[in-house]
């Protein structure tokens, strides 16, 4: 059997603290097959951008176990896990966490200078070519528009290839037309390079492009005739 892009095992993840704690993640378990797409999908406060930062190592559950590309992440310490994530793992969040001090071109080749690739400006500047921003790389943040942003957050998840690549309601800060064009070229990345799709979304037309999708409700998987990787 091959061994699953992701795979969760009684996952269990609270967060706050004293009387404010709140148990969020109850036993999820979960198979993500390698060049999946998975939609996760729910009510607001069911848990599902929670448990895609789980997968992305960037919440670390109470108990139960992650294993992202056959690693299990709890002996990594943190910087072992940044370089993981960095390696493996690329993440687009809904408000694009771009660094507003830098360019297009230097956002999208910070990951490749810290995972020490080979002329890693000339890469990114490919990138930003390929999600159709080659004449926007000198721009700042503040001079480019919502989609035009969140290309540039898109081109920065994929350029050191990442096996995963994890995104939360990418579409969530934009209009209709331009959240389309986003949801193109973000299946057409991952169809390109075989990577595993893990998003969060409400948008019932972008969780219908996706191979499966996993409704959680409460912190549990509602639908469990979902929890097997589509063949």
């Amino acid at each position: 059997m091959p061994v699953p892009a992701i795979a969760l095992r009684d996952v269990h993840l609270s967060l706050g603290r004293g009387a404010a704690r709140v148990h969020i993640l109850k036993g999820i378990s979960l198979d993500i097959g390698k060049g999946e797409a998975v939609g996760l999908v729910g009510p607001s406060g069911s848990g599902k951008s929670t448990l895609l930062m789980t997968m992305a190592g960037l919440e670390r559950p109470d108990s139960g176990s992650v294993l992202v590309d056959g690693q299990d992440l709890a002996p990594l310490d943190e910087d072992a896990l940044a370089r993981f994530r960095g390696a493996r793992i690329g993440i687009v969040f809904q408000s694009f966490h771009l660094i507003p001090t830098m360019t297009a071109l230097e956002n999208v080749a910070i990951p490749l200078e810290l995972s020490g690739a080979d002329d890693p400006f000339g890469r990114a500047r490919a990138e930003l070519k390929l999600v159709g921003l080659a004449d926007r790389c000198d721009h700042y943040p503040a001079q480019l528009s919502g989609g035009e942003q969140q290309r540039v957050a898109l081109a920065r998840a994929v350029a050191t290839d990442p096996a995963i690549l994890v995104a939360d309601e990418p579409t969530g800060n934009l209009d209709e037309s331009t959240g389309q064009s986003i949801i193109d070229l973000m299946f057409k990345l991952k169809r390109e390079r075989g990577s595993t799709l893990v998003l969060v979304t409400h948008d019932a037309g972008l969780a219908a492009l996706c191979d499966r999708q996993v409704r959680l409700r409460s912190g549990v998987i509602d639908n469990p005739h979902a929890l097997e990787p589509a063949q």
